[in-house]
Parts: C-alpha cells; sequence; structure tokens
C-alpha cells in the first residue's frame, strides 16, 4: 500500500471517529446549561466524547506520517459528511435531500484536492523557533475570536479549527522528527513541540464544546473549513509542500477546495425538523417524552372523591 493511499485510509477513520465526538458534545452541550469545565468533568459523555477525540487523534497521527499537510488536513471535510447521518440517526430522522447535495459537494470538491495533494510522504519539520512564531501568531488569533461579543459560537468554532489545525502541523513535526532514526527519539525539539500540541488540542477541545452549544450544523461546517486553512497554510509556507500540476493542478485544486467549502456551507445551513414521536406507534416514548408539569390538570379525569360519612360517591 502507497503512503499516500494509507493516510487517506487512516484519515478515512479518523473523520468518522471525530463525527461521533462531535455529535456527542453537541447533544451534551444541549442539555448542559452550566458549561462549567468542573460541571464537565462530573459528566460520562463528556468522557466518552474526550476517548473518541483521542481515538480520532490517534488516527490522524498516524496518518500525517505518512501524507502531507495538504493531504490529509483537507480530508478533515469527511468529519461533517460523517456526522450529518451519524446526528439524523441519534436524532430520528432521515437525511434531507440538502444534507444529500451538501454532502456529494463536499466529496466532489475532496476528490479534486486529493488529485493535487498527493505525494510522497513528509520528511520536512518546522524548527523549534519557527513552531514558537507560529505558535504566538495563533494564540493572539485566538485570543481576538474568543473575546466577548456577539455570536461566540461561530467565533470559537474559528478559534477552534485553527487551533486544531496548528496543532496537526505541530504533531506532524513530532511525528516526523521521533520517527527519524537519525536523531534521538526525545530530542529538544520533540519535547517543546509536543508540550504545544498539547495546549492547542487541549484549546481546541474546549473551544469546539463552548462552540457546539448553538447547535452541531455551523459550528462544526465553520470547524471543518478553519482547521485545513491554517494547517495548508503551514505547510505551503513553511515546510516547502507542493501541489501536483502546476498551474493547473492549482487551478484544480483551488477548485476542488471552492465546492467542497460550498457542500460545507450546504450542510451547515440544512436546519432539518425534529422527530414527532407519534403517540399510537410509540405510545410509551410519547409518554416519558413529556416535560415535568407539560400535561395540563383534567379534573375531569379523577375519580370523584367520596364524602365523609359514606362508602361510595353519589
Amino acid at each position: 500500500m502507497s503512503a499516500t493511499l494509507l493516510a487517506v485510509v487512516l484519515s478515512l477513520f479518523s473523520a468518522v471517529a471525530y463525527a461521533g465526538a462531535a455529535v456527542a458534545q453537541e447533544r451534551l452541550a444541549s442539555r448542559t446549561t452550566d458549561p462549567g469545565v468542573l460541571r464537565l468533568l462530573g459528566r460520562g459523555a463528556w468522557w466518552w466524547s474526550v476517548g473518541l477525540n483521542a481515538g480520532a487523534a490517534l488516527l490522524h497521527v498516524a496518518a500525517l506520517k505518512y501524507g502531507t499537510l495538504t493531504l490529509v488536513q483537507p480530508l478533515g471535510a469527511l468529519t461533517l459528511v460523517a456526522a450529518v447521518p451519524l446526528g439524523a440517526r441519534l436524532a430520528g430522522r432521515r437525511v434531507t435531500s440538502v444534507e444529500w447535495r451538501g454532502t456529494a459537494l463536499t466529496l466532489i470538491g475532496l476528490s479534486a484536492v486529493l488529485v493535487t495533494a498527493s505525494g510522497p510522504a513528509p520528511d520536512d519539520v518546522l524548527s523549534v523557533p519557527q513552531a514558537l512564531a507560529v505558535t504566538g501568531a495563533t494564540a493572539t488569533l485566538i485570543g481576538v475570536l474568543a473575546r466577548p461579543g456577539a455570536r461566540p459560537g461561530l467565533r470559537h468554532a474559528s478559534a477552534s479549527g485553527f487551533a486544531s489545525g496548528v496543532a496537526s502541523a505541530l504533531t506532524q513535526t513530532v511525528t516526523v522528527a521521533a520517527t527519524d532514526r537519525s536523531g534521538p527519539l526525545l530530542s529538544g525539539q520533540v519535547i517543546v513541540v509536543a508540550l504545544l500540541v498539547a495546549a492547542f488540542a487541549a484549546g481546541g477541545l474546549l473551544l469546539s464544546q463552548t462552540a457546539y452549544k448553538g447547535g452541531l450544523g455551523a459550528p462544526l461546517a465553520v470547524v471543518t473549513l478553519a482547521n485545513p486553512i491554517a494547517a495548508v497554510v503551514i505547510g505551503l509556507t513553511l515546510l516547502g509542500e507542493q501541489l501536483q500540476g502546476g498551474v493547473a493542478g492549482l487551478l484544480l485544486a483551488g477548485a476542488g477546495a471552492a465546492v467542497a467549502a460550498w457542500g460545507v456551507v450546504t450542510l451547515s445551513r440544512s436546519a432539518p425538523e425534529p422527530a414527532v414521536v407519534e403517540r399510537e406507534q410509540h405510545p410509551v416514548a410519547a409518554v416519558l417524552a413529556l416535560e415535568p408539569d407539560s400535561a395540563a390538570y383534567e379534573p375531569s379525569l379523577l375519580p370523584r372523591q367520596p364524602k365523609p360519612g359514606h362508602l361510595t360517591s353519589r
């Protein structure tokens, strides 16, 4: 199996795991009134999402060992593609035609990007000064996006996407440097960059949890778009990565990215109606779905109480 094909397969499995984590986070956020960290740490659903994110991250690290940033990161859009049917399944509804159209556009665009971004396994890494410079610039941008203000969900989603994209770029440096047999396994470069990876990964996870408070579609779409943008910029400018095919390849990659972005936006705009539970088909579920005190008080349905001194009511 070629390095490119192996990177694509690992990215597919990683996207599915990330999708499961995103759906779990969104469901938890919609049921939690207090988004505090201590409250989240006491919930089993939160740790399930953390576990899924960890598994997805390991698969992503393996993909970065065999594929370039310009190849692996755009495939992260498959997270949204996988999250759509999974979220629909858990919500008890069918995938809409709009969601199918958005999925098709995303896959077509990613296919074009895949053709131009394929290449040999990466061998270049970020130096410590470069990693620190990227860290400083990204931290400043995250601070601006995470400031208090209007529409915190989309801004936090953008910050989460940039943090995750930078974490992936730094992760590739750690992976390539640690597996390079010409140097020590735990060099100073590996340790410093690994600490930066941990910081950005944790920050991206918490920022995404805040972003999903307003729903899954639009925030996940923003995360999906911001992540590869940050990683591809680093790959093309600092790691010497190139697209295949020259000018024609660049145009094809641009067109594919535009189509994939169109598909992601289409998916984010789809807002299907929640599934309606029918009493005739699901009587137990319908009763359990009632909110406390939601049923009106019906005195006519209550038995008439007998008066004192009488065995039966008159």
